[in-house]
């Protein structure tokens, strides 16, 4: 169950990481999205994690509204 933890903590490092850098590019907010939630996408693939289009999307949404300070 620890192993778990450390999974999740990774996985969204790695999430928050990604979107960081994506975010802080100069794109606009549509091509941003889409590059975020391709690159969301493609993670879960790699690593077999099942998340719908819509979850990931509903991902992307909340990491950007995160307030990064």
């Amino acid at each position: 169950m620890k192993a778990l933890g450390y999974i999740g903590a990774f996985l969204g490092g790695a999430v928050a990481g990604a979107a960081l850098g994506i975010l802080l590019a100069p794109e606009t907010g549509e091509n941003t999205r889409n590059k975020l939630t391709d690159a969301v996408k493609d993670f879960c693939d790699k690593h077999d994690i099942k998340l719908s289009r819509k979850q990931v999307e509903e991902l992307v949404d909340e990491v950007q509204d995160a307030d990064i300070a």
